[in-house]
C-alpha cells in the first residue's frame, strides 16, 4: 500500500473533532513521508520506499485506536470545558437578574412551599453538572496518565447532559410558570438571559449529540 491510499483509509477510520483530526493524519503522513524519503535516498524505488515505510508504520487497524484514543479524549475536554464555564455562568446570571430585580414581598408570601427547594434543587444539579465537566477535563488532561478510558469519561458526560436537560428545563418551567404572583423581572432583561441559557443549551446539546455518537461509533468498531 502506498502512502495516500494508507493516509485515506486513516482519516476513513477516524472520527473526531475535525481539526485536531486533521493534525493527527497530516502528522502520519509526515512522518511517513519522512521515512520513504529516507529510503528512497539509499538507492530504493519511490514506490518500493513507500510500501516499506508504510509496512514499518503498522497497520491501520492496529494504529487508529490510539489516534482515536486522542480525539476521544479532546471531545470530552471540550465538553467538559464548556460546562465547567457555561453553568456557573448562566446560574450566576440568573441569580444577578434576580437580585437586580428582587421578587415583591407579596410574591414571596404567596409563593408555594415548593418554590425555595425546587430553585435549590435546580441550582445544585446545574452546580453539580459544571463540576463534573470540571472532573472530566482535568481527568483526560493532568489526569491522563492513570486514566486509560477516555471513551467512558467522554461517553458519560454526553449522556449526563442529554439526562439533565429535561430535568433543567423542567424545573425552570415549574419556577417561572408554577406560581401565581406576577414575575418582578423587566421583559428585557428576562429576555436577553433567556436567550443566552437557550445559546448555551443549544451548545451543550451539539456537543453532547457528538461526544455520544463518537464513542459508540468507536466501540461499533473495536
Amino acid at each position: 500500500m502506498l502512502i495516500d491510499a494508507y493516509v485515506a483509509e486513516l482519516d476513513g477510520a477516524l472520527t473526531g473533532p475535525r481539526g485536531t483530526k486533521r493534525d493527527l493524519v497530516v502528522e502520519a503522513r509526515d512522518s511517513l513521508v519522512d521515512t520513504a524519503d529516507a529510503y528512497e535516498a539509499e538507492g530504493l524505488e519511490r514506490e518500493e520506499a513507500e510500501r516499506l515505510a508504510v509496512t514499518e508504520f503498522g497497520e491501520v487497524s492496529e494504529i487508529a485506536p490510539g489516534y482515536q484514543a486522542e480525539l476521544t479524549a479532546v471531545s470530552g475536554r471540550r465538553l467538559g470545558a464548556l460546562l465547567f464555564v457555561s453553568v456557573p455562568i448562566t446560574v450566576a446570571m440568573w441569580s444577578m437578574l434576580w437580585r437586580m430585580y428582587p421578587a415583591t414581598d407579596d410574591a414571596w408570601l404567596n409563593s408555594p412551599w415548593w418554590y425555595v427547594p425546587v430553585s435549590r434543587l435546580l441550582d445544585l444539579v446545574q452546580l453539580g453538572t459544571g463540576l463534573y465537566g470540571g472532573l472530566v477535563v482535568l481527568a483526560l488532561s493532568r489526569g491522563a496518565r492513570w486514566f486509560r478510558r477516555p471513551r467512558l469519561a467522554t461517553r458519560s458526560l454526553g449522556v449526563l447532559v442529554w439526562a439533565t436537560l429535561p430535568i433543567t428545563s423542567g424545573l425552570g418551567m415549574l419556577l417561572s410558570l408554577g406560581t401565581q404572583a406576577p414575575n418582578s423581572l423587566q421583559a428585557l432583561p428576562a429576555l436577553l438571559a433567556n436567550l443566552v441559557t437557550s445559546a448555551m443549551w443549544g451548545l451543550q446539546v451539539y456537543s453532547a449529540t457528538r461526544c455520544v455518537r463518537m464513542t459508540r461509533a468507536s466501540s461499533a468498531r473495536h
